[in-house]
C-alpha cells in the first residue's frame, strides 16, 4: 500500500513538473479575470484538493472509511489518476500557447477544437477530475468524497467564467461549439440551448 501511495505521489509530481515547465512560452495576456473572480474558484479548489490529498486529518468523522483497503482499489485508483493526468497533458499540448492557469484571453487567442477539445470543451478539468477521483479512491475516506465535490463545484464555477470570455471573443463560433460538444463529460449530449 505504501508503494501505491508513492506511485500516486510520483504521478502527481511528474505532472506538476510538466505543467510548470510547459507554462513557459505562453502568449502575452490581453485580458484577465479579476482577483475576486479568481479567488471564487481557486480557494474552493485548494480546500477540495487538501481534503483529498492531505495524508491525515485528525477529525474523526472526516476520516470515516468509505472503501475497503485492497490492492484492486489502489490499482484502479492509480489507473484513474494516470489516465486523467494523461488527458490533461493531451489537452495542454493541443491548447499550446493559449494556456493560462487563470481565466485569461491571450494576444491572438485561438479557439481550439482539435484533439480532446473535440470531445469536451474543458478537457483539462475533465482530466483533473478523473485524476482526483483516482486520488479520492486511493484515500477511501469521507473527506476525499467531500473534497471531490468541492473541486467539481470550483471547476464548474471557473468554466462558466471561461465560457463567458470565449463567447465574447468568438461570438459566432463558440455558441456553435457549445451546441455540439459537452462541457466536461465526453460522449454526453450537450444542452439544446446554449446558456448565456
Amino acid at each position: 500500500m505504501l508503494h501505491a501511495r508513492q506511485l500516486m505521489l510520483g504521478l502527481w509530481l511528474a505532472w506538476v513538473l510538466y505543467w510548470v515547465v510547459s507554462a513557459f512560452g505562453a502568449r502575452t495576456t490581453r485580458r484577465r479575470e479579476s482577483l475576486a473572480s479568481r479567488l471564487s474558484h481557486a480557494l474552493p479548489l485548494a480546500v477540495g484538493v487538501t481534503l483529498i490529498a492531505w495524508p491525515q486529518l485528525h477529525v474523526r468523522w472526516l476520516s470515516l472509511p468509505l472503501l475497503p483497503r485492497s490492492p484492486l482499489r489502489f490499482g484502479g485508483a492509480l489507473a484513474l489518476a494516470a489516465a486523467g493526468l494523461a488527458f490533461t497533458v493531451w489537452a495542454r499540448v493541443h491548447l499550446g500557447r493559449n494556456w493560462s492557469g487563470s481565466v485569461t484571453l491571450k494576444e491572438g487567442h485561438e479557439l481550439i477544437l482539435s484533439g480532446p477539445y473535440a470531445w469536451v470543451r474543458h478537457p483539462i478539468y475533465t482530466g483533473l477530475l478523473m485524476a482526483l477521483l483516482g486520488s479520492a479512491v486511493a484515500c477511501g475516506e469521507l473527506r476525499a468524497a467531500i473534497g471531490l465535490g468541492v473541486v467539481a463545484a470550483a471547476f464548474v464555477r471557473k468554466l462558466r467564467i471561461e465560457e463567458r470570455f470565449m463567447r465574447e471573443s468568438f461570438p459566432q463560433q463558440y455558441p456553435r461549439y457549445c451546441a455540439q460538444v459537452p462541457a466536461l463529460i465526453p460522449f454526453t449530449k450537450p444542452p439544446r440551448s446554449v446558456p448565456r
